[in-house]
């Protein structure tokens, strides 16, 4: 059972449950359109969570109204416990990390000028750049490869390349919790798989709470422990890939056959789909699913 009060510092919001992130009755209104109505979702601590639906089912703007980044028409979200529009927004960021889907780059900046504005939730007006700084930003810009490109404007990069500058931003800030927004756009298969295990990497071994949005349902399924399935504006679906990916959900949520087996590599849920349509009983299954 959950319970709210005022301590404050703004209302509190006790769940008991594990859930660190949390968005209660949200009412998700995109450019004075409204996209979905009394959504509720947790976000397990120290879980990969990920959120996947065809588009325009409103994912991204959860994720958006999730950072604070847009104001819900009604509702709340929480981290922590607290409401984060009563949270100011250092402490906020100290706390959580957003990798936007269209994030822009500002002209004439370097990929290291770019990757340390990630450590700026850590300082204040009178500290100065330290040695921790340095370190974050040479440890986020050794895991997503980018050093060699470290002193290279980001507007010469190629689209993969300033992804990934703008992913190593979002681990030098070194938050607890983490959102991505569709991190492996423009990306080759290598570096959509290496990013994704340094994700999965982060939650195992450090502990983060990481959100994303991902259209890939095998990548969701292989590195999330968690999944979100959304459908115009609703969650559908909660839990464990196993439980939540099945052939009829994938149909009323896609519109696609589907056969779940077993992934020879990594053991868990592998979906191959077929595309419905006017030659569907001829489409040959493919052994990806992108939706």
């Amino acid at each position: 059972m959950s319970t709210e009060r005022d301590t404050g510092r703004g209302t509190e919001h006790d769940t008991g449950d594990g859930a660190v992130l949390r968005a209660v009755g949200l009412t998700m209104a995109y450019e004075q359109r409204v996209v979905g109505r009394d959504l509720s979702v947790d976000v397990p601590s120290g879980e990969f969570t990920a959120v996947i639906g065809p588009n325009a089912c409103g994912k991204s703007t959860l994720l958006r109204m999730l950072s604070r980044l847009s104001r819900p028409a009604a509702g709340t979200v929480y981290l922590d416990g607290r409401d984060i529009h009563r949270m100011r927004a250092r402490d906020l960021a100290r706390r959580l990390g957003l990798l936007p889907q269209s994030a822009i780059t500002p002209p004439g900046i370097s990929v290291f000028d770019l990757v340390r504005r990630g450590r700026y939730p850590h300082q204040s007006v009178l500290s100065r750049w330290s040695a921790e700084d340095e370190r974050s930003v040479d440890r986020a810009l050794a895991a997503t490869g980018m050093t060699e490109l470290a002193d290279r404007d980001v507007d010469e990069l190629s689209g993969g390349q300033r992804q990934r500058a703008w992913v190593a931003m979002a681990l030098a800030q070194e938050s607890p919790v983490l959102l991505l927004d569709e991190p492996t756009t423009f990306l080759d298969v290598s570096h959509q798989l290496a990013l994704m295990e340094l994700f999965a990497e982060l939650h195992r071994s450090g502990g983060r709470t990481v959100v994303a949005v991902l259209h890939d349902i095998n990548h969701a399924a292989r590195y999330a422990g968690h999944l979100v399935v959304m459908s115009a504006g609703r969650v559908v679906a909660e839990g464990p890939p196993a439980q939540v990916l099945t052939a009829p959900l994938l149909s009323e949520v896609f519109g696609v056959d589907a056969v779940i087996i077993e992934d020879p590599l990594h053991g868990g849920p592998l979906v191959v789909t077929a595309y419905r349509g006017r030659d569907s009983a001829t489409a040959s299954p493919e052994r990806t699913a992108t939706a």
